[in-house]
């Protein structure tokens, strides 16, 4: 499992199109806040669509961790009550 590769593989790729978005319109002339705001309102949409396999091995990888957590934390409340094993 390399769930934290893939977390910073996909908010770098999602801030990366914002970036290139946002220097798109900025070499179009459009002020830079503005350009900004227009990259994000448009690139992180579009980025659920384009790095959807990147997204779900993402959450696969959060399922597999809550499901281990959650694991564990059986065993512990089943220490806690005295049950053996």
């Amino acid at each position: 499992m390399h769930l934290t590769r893939d977390v910073t593989l996909y908010v770098g790729a999602r801030l990366a199109m914002v970036a290139a978005v946002t220097a798109v319109l900025v070499l179009l002339n459009v002020p830079l806040l503005v350009a900004l705001a227009v990259g994000v309102v448009v690139a992180l949409p579009i980025s659920l669509f384009v790095f959807k396999g990147l997204r779900m091995r993402v959450a696969r990888g959060l399922e597999e961790k809550q499901a281990e957590r959650r694991t564990e934390r059986e065993k512990l409340r089943a220490q806690l009550r005295g049950e053996p094993g």
